[in-house]
């Protein structure tokens, strides 16, 4: 039996008694973008990984689901893991159909290895882009994937999309993008930058997951001690993706959090969140069911109803509460 590597120093392990969420979440929502760490001892890390993590297994995660009321899961490959699929597959395959993976794959992956990762669940690729990288980035391997019905998930620091924007529109996949491209909240919602960023949108194929709040924040406050009114600073930019691109949004918890520094949040508060964003339950019912389900589930999607008027009022105290105190 080999030896288990000490985690990380410094390494925040995730919030092991989150809060019951105040806000209900409609039946059928599907968390987009979380990940399961081993467990080591059956799922080693990678040798080249660049930290190592507490254990978050599969099992955690279905616990989490459940207390959050959430219906479904998408696995995002976890980079500690490397191109080693097998934890976030074995979950995928755990899951008994409601999940779905992200993969990461090298670029001499055989058309086999794409086929058996599509029938235990794989419906994507994700990729870290660093501008220096751009001219290395396996473009034509990614036309491997587009008859399976994939899509690539882009990982990329905002002051990076002016030089990336030209070279993504060039995928021939859709384009899922990691936490709103990682705006810089202390500059305007209406400024350059992040209209850049809408821009590229509207002109290309993407969908946006309006996720990692708790990432991105600077002033806060965090989703810690039943504040229900956290990360302020970044509701903005949620609210403008989710007005401008209400079929192309996405949501997800990000759980167990990896690499955080400066704190640690309640995945209940993190729900709760989620109407300061989307302050209608029109809006909710695409960012947490309708999207998802037709980028994931395809076969299973169905065509976009009205919410009833008895959820409207179930919602409604919820709802005015986010509308008044967002900024």
């Amino acid at each position: 039996m080999s030896t288990l590597s000490p985690k990380t120093p410094g390494w925040l392990d995730w919030y092991r008694a989150p809060s019951r969420p105040r806000f209900t979440l409609p039946p059928g929502t599907v968390d987009t973008h979380c990940h399961v760490f081993g467990p080591q001892a059956e799922f080693p890390f990678a040798p080249e990984r660049k930290y190592t993590p507490c254990d978050g297994g599969k099992e955690d995660l279905f616990a989490l689901r459940d207390h959050l009321g959430v219906s479904r899961n998408v696995l995002v490959q976890a980079t500690c893991h490397g191109a080693d699929n097998s934890a976030m597959v074995d979950a995928v395959r755990a899951a008994g159909g409601r999940a779905r993976g992200v993969a990461t794959v090298r670029p001499d992956i055989t058309d086999r290895e794409l086929r058996e990762l599509h029938e235990a669940g794989v419906r994507g690729v994700r990729f870290n882009f660093l501008r220096r990288l751009v001219d290395t980035s396996p473009k034509e391997d990614l036309a491997r994937i587009a008859p399976l019905g994939w899509h690539v998930v882009l990982y990329f620091e905002s002051a990076d999309l002016p030089e990336l924007a030209d070279f993504f529109g060039t995928l021939p996949t859709p384009l899922v993008i990691d936490h709103m491209g990682r705006p810089d909240v202390t500059r305007p919602v209406d400024g350059p930058e992040f209209t850049g960023f809408l821009r590229f949108v509207a002109g290309n194929d993407v969908w946006v997951k309006v996720t990692c709040p708790e990432r991105l924040t600077v002033t806060g406050p965090a989703a810690l001690d039943g504040e229900r009114h956290a990360y302020t600073d970044v509701v903005p930019f949620g609210r403008r993706v989710v007005e401008e691109f209400p079929d192309r949004v996405l949501w997800g918890t990000d759980w167990p959090h990896p690499n955080l520094r400066s704190h640690m949040p309640d995945d209940g508060l993190l729900v709760d969140h989620i109407p300061h964003v989307a302050p209608t339950a029109e809006q909710r019912r695409r960012l947490l069911v309708d999207n998802p389900m037709r980028l994931y589930w395809p076969e299973e999607a169905t065509e976009p109803a009205r919410p009833a008027r008895s959820e409207e009022r179930e919602e409604a105290e919820v709802a005015e509460e986010a509308v008044s105190s967002a900024p």
